[in-house]
């Protein structure tokens, strides 16, 4: 692993944990690396927070940035939402999630 590199672990939907090494100075967020791994996130409106095809839990104690309205209403309209929804999208790759483990939602 690189000086501009984190880990993140992402459950896909079948409860497999997935290791997976993002880059800090690409300006990507956690849709986009799990996209890039062709994990199943559909990411439809392209990182908008206007789809929620991204979504996922937070089940690690990291400290996300607050949640902006945009994302807040769109999970409002989401199914299967919980108490540590977030999406994908609206989560940037930074040195401060290293080591973030996220379970991708069901599909709705």
């Amino acid at each position: 692993m690189t000086e501009n590199t984190i880990t993140l672990y992402i459950i896909d939907r079948e409860g497999e944990k997935h290791e997976l090494e993002a880059p800090t100075d690409m300006n990507m967020n956690v849709m986009e690396v799990c996209k890039s791994y062709d994990l199943p996130v559909e990411g439809i409106c392209g990182g908008m927070a206007m789809c929620a095809s991204c979504q996922c839990y937070l089940e690690s104690e990291h400290e996300l940035e607050e949640q902006s309205d945009a994302e807040l209403d769109m999970l409002d309209q989401a199914f299967f939402v919980e108490d540590n929804s977030r999406l994908g999208c609206q989560i940037p790759i930074t040195a401060e999630i290293n080591g973030i483990v996220l379970r991708l939602a069901p599909e709705a």
